[in-house]
């Protein structure tokens, strides 16, 4: 069992952002804590319980969990062990802004049991950030890494964006020696995406912006491959990479379809065939009855299970059973180099992660 807790609390909307966020000036670490403990508690009784073991990862997501006080993590925790084993070697997360890192939180984040914390880069260069709307400077990310390993956080993830708009000048390889620099164990790669409901969707709208072409997408991505492989790490999915022994285990449960709880405003959850989600803002969700946060469900049919199966393996560098694909569409797909197989498995290479939608389209149909 994987449990996932959404908090939608940040101090600006980041430009390319669709998350379910809510801008908070002062933060309500006490509401938001309660509320969430009260969905927790209240599906104490769901029937799936008795089919799922203790929890493996616990994952706090955003938004900024990094904006709630000291003390919210640790309840938070404290609340979830009360009703549910949590395995003694578990991978807890914590998603963090790097202004937010103090000596101060992170040795709370510490002694509440936060044992991985995933830094929001983005970019080191300044423009860039502004444009983004990031609240923090080119030079905080190293001081948010140190007071990180200092406080005892052994695991530590950084988030980097690539293909902003050319106009910014961005630098992509000084930007990505920078995060290499940091020394970290895991890297998470995001091509920007133009989201309707963001700044930059408005922006591109009126054609105040014009975001990267796919060639340089492209060209930035497989550059991000190399290096990566070079520096030791493992890409072993379409936007992650892990030095070995520091992949994300709570993101493969996603990919390998295993149970999964959300917890918060417009948090998912997935268990067997069932798929269910919470109402999507922090106005809404906060004054709902606990135990009626769903905004919605559904089960999925064999022919669903199949697509999503694809889908997700095929993001991983394992992929998937060679027998989920006709013959002549896996040689196809090797010939082009967007393939390789590895016994009785069929997993992309990085240019063919380029081309995922498409793929998984064209093996959905054959």
């Amino acid at each position: 069992m994987h449990l996932y807790v959404h908090v939608p609390f940040c101090a600006r909307r980041c430009s390319y952002c669709d998350f379910a966020i809510a801008v908070r000036r002062n933060v309500p670490s006490a509401e938001f804590t309660g509320r969430v403990l009260a969905e927790w508690e209240a599906g104490q009784s769901a029937p799936w319980w008795s089919e799922v073991g203790p929890i493996e990862t616990i994952y706090f997501g955003g938004g900024t969990p990094s904006q709630l006080d000291a003390a919210a993590i640790g309840q938070l925790l404290d609340g979830i062990r009360r009703r549910r084993p949590v395995a003694a070697r578990a991978e807890i997360t914590l998603e963090a802004n790097p202004e937010d890192v103090t000596p101060a939180l992170v040795a709370a984040w510490a002694r509440a049991g936060v044992n991985r914390v995933s830094l929001g880069v983005q970019s080191f260069a300044p423009n860039v950030l502004e444009w983004m709307h990031r609240v923090h400077g080119p030079e905080q990310p190293a001081r948010a890494v140190a007071a990180l390993r200092e406080g005892g956080i052994g695991n530590l993830s950084v988030d980097l964006i690539y293909a902003v708009p050319d106009t910014l000048g961005r630098d992509w390889r000084a930007d990505f020696d920078r995060a290499l620099a940091l020394m970290p164990d895991h890297l998470s790669l995001y091509g920007l995406t133009v989201e309707a409901r963001t700044p930059l969707g408005r922006w591109v709208d009126r054609g105040a912006a014009h975001p990267a072409d796919e060639s340089r997408a492209a060209q930035e991505y497989l550059e991000a491959n190399a290096r990566l492989r070079a520096a030791g790490f493992e890409h072993y999915e379409v936007s992650n990479a892990g030095r070995p022994g520091f992949h994300s285990r709570h993101n493969l449960a996603y990919w390998t379809r295993a149970p999964y709880l959300g917890l918060g405003p417009s948090a998912h959850s997935a268990v067997g065939t069932r798929r269910w989600w919470n109402v999507r803002d922090w106005s809404k969700y906060r004054v709902a009855e606990p135990g009626r946060e769903v905004a919605g469900d559904e089960h999925l049919t064999p022919d669903q299970v199949r697509l999503e199966a694809l889908y997700l393996g095929l993001r991983t560098r394992s992929g998937v059973a060679a027998s989920m694909l006709p013959e002549n569409l896996i040689n196809q797909w090797i010939d082009a180099g967007w393939a390789s197989r590895v016994g009785s498995q069929v997993g992309l290479t990085p240019d063919g992660w380029l081309r995922l939608d498409a793929l998984v389209t064209q093996a959905a149909g054959a």
